[in-house]
């Protein structure tokens, strides 16, 4: 359904490979925005495409280089920019991580948010523009098997606060908001994470995630970023399957 406020605007999206990236540029999209799609993957982003149409760009580009998301601002002007690039964590405790497998989020999560949070706090983006960071539930309740995923995910929520305070006090009328969407199977790192969580507590997948209540599904994460794109909302939104809830 077209929404009138982001009918025919810009709009550019990291990470829309697969999971959540490609479910809020799928609902960017139905509303009506002129969606760029930023991965590294050129066959997903071909099929993307397919499924979208012409309202849809593909970029095959790494989000976490400066570069890439300096060209991408100043050649699309985005009035709303959605955060949604990461790495894979690798699943393991603490002492089987090398500090590479352990810092692999930082250096694609962090670096990504931190790079174009820079650029719209400079000038890139113009007022009234919208910053939607995606960290994680992780960020709240940690991770013990995926290494610095969860601080690197704080980090992403912080690195938003810390935008929307100096957006603020420049009265550059851009808004920063980070969604911290809570563990499910629904992704292909959710799966992994749920599988390696059920496996360390001895019960099956199943099991696990009928504990946790309804599980999120990537329409609502697609749905609940549209909706804050949409809206006026400031600062960071926990999300699960029954919705979004303010976090400070």
């Amino acid at each position: 359904m077209e929404i009138e406020s982001l009918a025919g605007t810009p709009a550019i999206v990291t990470g829309v490979s697969r999971g959540f990236g490609r479910a809020i540029a799928t609902a960017l999209a139905g509303a009506g925005a002129r969606v760029v799609g930023v991965a590294r993957g050129s066959r997903q982003l071909d099929e993307l495409h397919d499924e979208l149409g012409e309202t849809f760009t593909a970029v095959a580009a790494d989000a976490a280089d400066p570069e890439v998301a300096e060209r991408l601002i100043d050649e699309h002007q985005p009035r709303t920019l959605v955060l949604c690039a990461g790495a894979s964590p690798t699943m393991s405790p603490l002492q089987d991580q090398t500090w590479e497998s352990f810092s692999q989020n930082w250096n694609v999560d962090v670096a990504q948010a931190f790079h174009w949070s820079r650029l719209a706090l400079r000038g890139a983006l113009a007022p009234g523009s919208s910053v939607i960071a995606m960290s994680s539930g992780a960020a709240v309740n940690g991770s013990p098997l995926s290494g610095g995923y969860a601080g690197a995910k704080a980090a992403v929520k912080f690195v938003a606060d810390y935008a929307a305070i100096e957006s603020e006090r420049a009265g550059l009328g851009i808004r920063f908001v980070s969604v911290l969407p809570r563990l499910t199977p629904a992704t292909d790192l959710g799966a992994k994470a749920v599988a390696a969580y059920a496996d360390r507590q001895g019960v099956d997948v199943a099991t696990f995630v009928n504990a946790g209540g309804p599980a999120l599904t990537v329409e609502q994460v697609g749905r609940s970023v549209l909706d804050l794109a949409a809206g006026r909302q400031h600062g960071s939104f926990l999300l699960t399957a029954a919705g979004l809830a303010a976090t400070n």
